[in-house]
């Protein structure tokens, strides 16, 4: 005798169907990604605005280029979606091929680097009696899907190990502009006495984040 719950069951995915190629890279995935990326990488500039004006007034303008760490992040992930929405048809040149493999690395380590640390700057601030509201709450969770879904995209990318460290001098260089020149992205009042080990931990965590992308490129063979 079947079990009508059994049958139920059967029509129902694996976990396992959610982070598959077939799943991720399906076209309405693709462009719900896009849409959302699009989003956020925009809401990002505008929440930068007051620091990005205030860098303009008061330093090098060529310094304006690293002040908004989350969003230009965001911005080489959405590139990287086109380019899986779009592949270049017949054999791609090897201009094509070097410029999507660097966009494409610049994506995920830097995804992987702002998401975690956005969270754990707030996380910080709110163990330090910085008052969190509903927008730092939703701030977490999308910089925590930042890195997530970078991870998740390793695998259907073609950048190689020479275009991930090309990402990892960018974010030193981001970091050093940082905290040379005080561009860094402003931090809650609680953690301005804690600048020496924010600047610590945020260049460890560039290097972090180029190993653990070294590592998930390594399952792109499984």
């Amino acid at each position: 005798m079947i079990n009508p719950h059994d049958e139920r069951v059967a029509f129902l995915p694996s976990i396992s169907f959610f982070w598959s190629r077939s799943f991720l890279t399906s076209r309405i995935m693709l462009w719900t990604l896009l849409l959302v990326n699009t989003g956020g990488t925009v809401y990002g500039y505008i929440w930068y605005g007051n620091q990005i004006e205030y860098t303009i007034s008061n330093h090098p303008l060529w310094q304006v280029i690293f002040v908004p760490d989350s969003p230009t992040a965001s911005l080489f992930f959405t590139l990287s979606l086109l380019f899986l929405l779009f592949p270049a048809a017949g054999k791609p040149s090897a201009a094509y091929i070097a410029l999507r493999s660097i966009i494409e690395a610049l994506a995920v380590v830097t995804s992987i680097k702002y998401g975690i640390w956005a969270v754990s700057m707030i996380v910080a601030g709110g163990a330090q009696g910085d008052p969190l509201v509903w927008q730092d709450y939703m701030l977490m969770v999308s910089h925590l899907g930042m890195a997530i879904e970078a991870l998740l995209f390793v695998r259907f990318m073609i950048f190689g190990r020479t275009a991930a460290v090309i990402a990892l001098i960018w974010l030193l260089a981001n970091d050093t502009v940082d905290y040379t020149f005080n561009v860094f992205p402003w931090l809650p009042k609680v953690l301005n006495d804690e600048l020496g080990a924010i600047r610590t931990f945020t260049i460890g965590l560039s290097i972090f984040s180029l190993l653990v992308t070294n590592l998930a490129m390594k399952f792109r063979k499984v």
